[in-house]
Formats: C-alpha cells, structure tokens, sequence
C-alpha cells in the first residue's frame, strides 16, 4: 500500500492512483487502500466513510 501524506495536497483532494477499478461494480481501488465509489462516497482505510459529494446539475459541463 502507497502513503500519500503530502501536507501541499488540500483536503478532500486524493493524489493516490487506482490499482484495481472496477466499473461494472461501481468502485474502485486506490494504492493508498481507499476504496472510491462511483457515486463519489469513500471508505478510508480507517473505517471512515466520506458521504457522496455529487456536482449539481448547474456545475457539469455539457457536450455541444
């Protein structure tokens, strides 16, 4: 498992990389051992469990 501690990176933000990803489940993988939903939750190595954070509808990008 990789240890991404950098204090320059802000919170909430995950610098760690995906090492198993599994699209048709919904999760996927990071080297740190978060394990990251599609729905945007986490679950920390530590148990901790950051609640989905969906953009609204006003924030996406829309394709022309």
């Amino acid at each position: 498992m990789c240890s991404h501690q950098s204090p320059s990176v802000p919170a909430g933000v995950r610098p760690a990389h995906v090492v198993a990803a599994h699209p048709e489940q919904g999760w996927s993988l990071l080297c740190d051992g978060t394990i990251v939903f599609d729905d945007s939750g986490e679950l920390l190595p530590d148990g901790r469990i950051v609640a989905p954070h969906r953009a609204t509808a006003d924030r996406l990008t829309v394709a022309a």
